[in-house]
């Protein structure tokens, strides 16, 4: 991760992004569905989760919502963020416990391993904050931490093949926000969109890598089943197993 990755930890900084950025990603809902029919493909309930880089909890919440006897650890490095986690499960029957730590170094695995073995381990835009090398190695610890018939699904900004593809996607994405707001109270112009998306304060955070380059890692560590699920532009779901010796 950057040194700009440290935005995040801004409580402005995770308001905008929640209240005026994650509505309008594309396909999203079409992202989550695809997530949720391969977990439901391993054919058994998931009991023990970990999200990673796991934001307010939306992710870990919608697989809740489907396995509600699991326990769920909530992994994050931004404590506005993990504020906003903590809000959301406050009350409810779900066994969820929340960890304060940073990918980019491997004592997050520390702090969750009594926790292991995993079912299930997910990750929604966060990994793509890390640099390559540390994307690899985290995909390593992710994999030990998976027991037999185990599943990384990894719902994730890549990078496109060429400026000209980007700019598809970029002029995609700008529409889906403008579309977003629009109707609500102080909704900004297309052109105030696009001027918002481009200057926006988190995007040095941003450390993109192919799709194919991240699959065939997950394969070199020992993944099975690997696969890019969906893909639209610069938006992949991808991942793997780790089966039975």
């Amino acid at each position: 991760m950057t040194p700009e990755g440290s935005v995040w930890q801004e409580a402005a900084v995770v308001r905008r992004y929640l209240e005026r950025v994650r509505a309008g990603r594309l396909l999203a809902a079409e992202q989550i569905e695809v997530l949720l029919r391969v977990v439901a493909a391993r054919g058994e309930a998931v009991r023990r989760l970990a999200d990673l880089g796991a934001g307010d909890g939306v992710l870990a919440a919608l697989v809740l919502e489907r396995y509600p006897d699991a326990e769920a650890v909530l992994v994050d490095f931004s404590e506005p963020m993990l504020s906003e986690a903590r809000d959301r499960f406050q009350g409810g029957e779900t066994k969820v416990s929340f960890v304060l730590a940073d990918l980019r170094d491997s004592s997050w695995v520390r702090q969750i391993s009594r926790q292991a073995p995993f079912d299930l381990i997910v990750s929604g835009y966060a990994i793509h904050h890390l640099e390559d090398r540390r994307k690899r190695q985290l995909y390593q610890e992710t994999y030990e931490l998976l027991g037999p018939g185990g599943l990384f699904v990894n719902m994730e900004h890549v990078s496109s093949p060429s400026p000209w593809v980007e700019s598809i996607f970029e002029e995609w994405q700008i529409d889906s926000n403008h579309a977003a707001q629009a109707g609500q109270a102080g909704a900004r112009s297309r052109a105030e969109v696009a001027e918002e998306y481009a200057n926006r304060r988190d995007r040095q955070a941003n450390i993109f890598a192919p799709v194919e380059t991240q699959c065939d890692w997950l394969r070199e560590i020992g993944f099975q089943d690997v696969d890019c699920f969906f893909k639209a532009f610069e938006y992949a779901v991808f991942g793997g197993r780790r089966l039975a010796p």
